[in-house]
Formats: C-alpha cells, sequence, structure tokens
C-alpha cells in the first residue's frame, strides 16, 4: 500500500508543478522546439516522442498498412486478387500468379497492389483522389472483415510507438446483422421512428448486440494474444487503452440506417467498450446526400432516448467540386450538412469539418460550435489525399482562431500511410503552431473523448485541477479512480512532464 501511495504523491507533485506555475521544463521544451521547426528531421523526432494523448477519428478498416494486411491472410483463406483493380475475393480455383499470398514473390505486382490500396504514389491522372481513397477499402475488405483482432494489435502497437495512450476506434462488428435485420421487418410509413424502434426490438434486436459483444470479444483476444498482453514479455501495446464507437454506414435505405444508429445506441449502454457512435462512408454518396437532413432527425431522434451516449458526426467532408456537382434535388442542402449536424443532431464531436467556408451560415455554425464546446476531428493528410484541401484553404488556423477546440486525428493511417506523429508534424510546419497550442491539440484529444465520468480539468483552457485534487489528497486519487476520463488526463499531464524533463538541461 506504501509503495502504491508513493507512485501516486510522486506523479501528483511532478504534474502540479506544471499546473500551478509556469513549468521551467515546459519553457525549455518549447524553446529547443522553436529553435527546430525548421528543421524536418529533429521537428519529426521531436514530435514522435511528444506525448499526443489519443487518436479519436480512425476506422478500422483502413488502419492497416498493406503489407500487414497481405501476411495477416492465411493461404486457407483462398483470396485471390484480380490483376486489374487488385480487388481480393475468395475463390478456391484461383490461379497460382492471382494467389493473394505470393503476392509478396512477385516485387512488382505487390508495388501495384500496395499503390491500389493506399494512397502510396497517387496520380491524379486516372482518378481523383477521392475516387482513388475510398475505392481502396472495397479492394481489401475481404481481408479486414475477418482480422480485427490482427488490426487492432497493429494500431495498438503503433500508438504505443508514437506516444499514445488511448485509441476510440471506428468499428461495426456485427457483420451486417443490423442491416439484415432491416431488411427482412421492412420499413415503416412515415417515418414513425417510435414504431421503427419498437419493431426492430421485437425482432429480437438483443441478439445483434449481443453478436457485437460477442464479436470484439474474439476480436480483443486476438489483440492480447498477439501482443502477448498475459506474458512475461507483453508488448507497449498492451497499455494503450482502446474503446470503441460503432460505426453505421450511411449509404443504405433509411430502415437500414435507422436499424444501424438503434443498433449502435443500444450496445452503447449495453457495453462499456463501446463509448459513442458514428456515422461514415463517402459524405457526397448518392443516398448521403439525398437523406443527409433525414439522418440527422434519426440521430436526434435516438440521443433523446439514450441522452447518456455520445456521438460524432462525419460532417462537412466535401470540398467545393463535390459540393458543385449535387445532383441530388435541392443542391442548396449540399452547403447545409455542418449546420444541419450541429443544429438538428447536435453531436458532441465532428469529423473533419472542411466545408465550413460553403457553408450557408458560417456565423450559426461557429455560434454552435462555440457555444456547446463541440470538438472538430481534424485529419490534415485525409483531407489533403480526400479533397485536395490543405495550406490556407485548410480551416484549421480559422478553428483556432475563433477558439473552437480541435484536436489532430489520422481517419485512415494505413490507406494515407501517415501516423498521428506525421500530422502533428504537417500542423506545426504548415500553421507555425507553438508548443503550447500542440499540447493542448493532444490535451482536448482526451478531453473530448468519450471516456466516461468526470474532466480533471476546471475548464477547457487546462489551467486547474478540479478541486478535489488541488491538494495532495486522498481523495483525489479516489476521484481519479472513479472517473476515467480524469485518470487518463492525469496519465497524459504525467507523459508531458517527463518528456519535458528531457529538456531541462
Amino acid at each position: 500500500m506504501r509503495v502504491v501511495q508513493s507512485i501516486f504523491v510522486f506523479a501528483y507533485l511532478l504534474i502540479t508543478s506544471a499546473v500551478y506555475a509556469v513549468s521551467i521544463n515546459e519553457n525549455k521544451a518549447a524553446n529547443y522546439f522553436d529553435s527546430i521547426k525548421k528543421d524536418p528531421e529533429l521537428l519529426s523526432s521531436f514530435l514522435k516522442a511528444f506525448p499526443k494523448g489519443a487518436d479519436i477519428h480512425t476506422h478500422i478498416s483502413g488502419a492497416s498498412f498493406s503489407e500487414n494486411l497481405i501476411s495477416y491472410a492465411s493461404p486457407s483463406e483462398n483470396l485471390c486478387v484480380d490483376l486489374q483493380t487488385f480487388a481480393v475475393s475468395t475463390n478456391a480455383n484461383c490461379p497460382l500468379s492471382q494467389q493473394l499470398n505470393s503476392m509478396s514473390t512477385n516485387q512488382a505486382l505487390l508495388d501495384n497492389l500496395i499503390d491500389a490500396w493506399s494512397m502510396r504514389h497517387f496520380s491524379s491522372n486516372k482518378e481523383s483522389g477521392h475516387d482513388h481513397f475510398f475505392a481502396t477499402f472495397g479492394k481489401f475488405n475481404a481481408i479486414t472483415h475477418t482480422h480485427r483482432g490482427d488490426i487492432l494489435a497493429e494500431m495498438a502497437d503503433r500508438a504505443a510507438l508514437q506516444n499514445e495512450i488511448y485509441l476510440e476506434v471506428m468499428v461495426a462488428p456485427d457483420d451486417k446483422a443490423a442491416i439484415n435485420l432491416s431488411k427482412k421487418i421492412g420499413c415503416i410509413a412515415n417515418n414513425d421512428y417510435d414504431a421503427m424502434r419498437q419493431k426492430l426490438l421485437q425482432a429480437k434486436l438483443d441478439e445483434v448486440i449481443t453478436l457485437i459483444s460477442k464479436n470484439a470479444d474474439h476480436d480483443e483476444d486476438v489483440m492480447r494474444n498477439k501482443m502477448q498482453c498475459d506474458s512475461a514479455n507483453p508488448h507497449a501495446g498492451c497499455n494503450i487503452k482502446m474503446r470503441y464507437l460503432y460505426q453505421v454506414s450511411r449509404e443504405q435505405e433509411p430502415c437500414a440506417v435507422f436499424a444501424q444508429l438503434l443498433a449502435g445506441f443500444e450496445v452503447a449502454v449495453k457495453d462499456t467498450r463501446f463509448v459513442g457512435v458514428n456515422m461514415v462512408q463517402p459524405e457526397d454518396g448518392k443516398i448521403a446526400m439525398r437523406d443527409y437532413s433525414l439522418h440527422m432527425q434519426m440521430v436526434r431522434y435516438l440521443h433523446s432516448l439514450y441522452p447518456q451516449v455520445k456521438f460524432s458526426l462525419h460532417a462537412g467532408e466535401l470540398n467545393k467540386e463535390l459540393i458543385e456537382k449535387d445532383t441530388s434535388g435541392d443542391a442548396f442542402l449540399a452547403h447545409t450538412h455542418m449546420l444541419n449536424a450541429l443544429t438538428i443532431a447536435s453531436p458532441n464531436r465532428i469529423g473533419h469539418g472542411v466545408d465550413i467556408f460553403y457553408e450557408y451560415n458560417i456565423g450559426l455554425i461557429v455560434s454552435a460550435m462555440q457555444k456547446h464546446a463541440t470538438l472538430v476531428e481534424v485529419n490534415l493528410t485525409s483531407n489533403e489525399d480526400v479533397l485536395n484541401i490543405q495550406g490556407k484553404s485548410h480551416p484549421l488556423p480559422f478553428y483556432l482562431q475563433h477558439h473552437i477546440p480541435v484536436t489532430l486525428s489520422t481517419d485512415d493511417e494505413g490507406v494515407t500511410r501517415s501516423l498521428l506523429s506525421d500530422e502533428y508534424v504537417k500542423a506545426a510546419s504548415t500553421y507555425n503552431l507553438s508548443y503550447l497550442q500542440l499540447k493542448n491539440l493532444a490535451r482536448n484529444s482526451i478531453h473530448y473523448a468519450f471516456l466516461p465520468g468526470e474532466s480533471l480539468w476546471t475548464n477547457h483552457d487546462y489551467a486547474s485541477y478540479v478541486p478535489v485534487c488541488a491538494k495532495e489528497t486522498d481523495d483525489c486519487q479516489v476521484f481519479l479512480n472513479r472517473n476515467e476520463k480524469a485518470n487518463m488526463e492525469w496519465k497524459l499531464e504525467k507523459r508531458f512532464m517527463e518528456f519535458e524533463n528531457r529538456y531541462q538541461s
């Protein structure tokens, strides 16, 4: 017991020195950062070691690097590669030259496959970055669908190497069970959400929820075994806390979207590993455009029934060209995605948010985000690859200027081949961000994460701890033990102190 108390006191003393006075080591780290900002190699090394808190916008479907996906597939899976499109499918009669497991022996084919499965060496001569990016997922889906545990282990190990402590991963481990259930019962006329919900519950939606948890159990077992978490030599990734957002595929008919949303809200109540809900697939998709407002109304309805469930929404992942080519009916609606998300659904967070300069009422959007402290999950590399939005055309500086909380995230590490450290390098070098700005972006990733419990901080400026932790007491430790969010914020502050101690001389 004394050992535990000593560790707590030591951590407390480390952290409080940075909270109640400007840390000398923080200033020295900031000075060093300023001195190397124009040196790419030193900047990259500095920000790889820099504590980054969490990645709270990452999809399991796009997180694995192509080389790893190939290694996960076994010969018994009979995976066959179309040598024109490089899409993988199951085929027991696949010719040897097309078998996925033979790709590693043919460097030319391997290079072409990796380029087809990612943004590596992408050229816009044949297709847009948007089309190439979103086409990749269908090409390797036969692998990601059955190797979630392997991918989770890859993500956790990589996060540990990047000095992260938490991942919030978008997953859909029901294997389309919610969608299939909706097809069995059919849609309800006039968007009667109460009737739709009751019909789904009566049709044993609880079995879908059980399947989600069962598959998550399996995936986590695979992940932990692969990282040897119960051995004498566990991987560093075993220390990464991981939680999930149930992801809803919005390019489905309304009844299927509603069924997925209901499953997401239900599992978030019943399984503590699922801390929220999100909607995925291209925002400019035919159905996504047509039903965008309808989807926001569905989310609003369900949140009224499950107010404790947090949710983030992909909103504003559009550029001027995609907005202008919309032919879903009233093209005006294409300019109100962020506005509709904020005023109808009221999400806790927004993913991307890069079309804000083309939205109908930017003033109302800014006011709503400021009022509710709606965080924007910024994915710089993804926005550049998919939408060609970068540099001065990206709204990151605008959000910072208007005191709208933001954090940096990866979106799809494997497809973009960009790690969270790379996102910090890009933000620092492109927008000349200060050390403290980067530090607060990292703090935001935990503060606005969907972890349960109260925060360690009294406000969003990270100026002081909550009163119970204002002094060194056992009550503070009790508070940290009871509040997962505060506990993770505490761990991040300790990481910062350890990092900044390197620059004391």
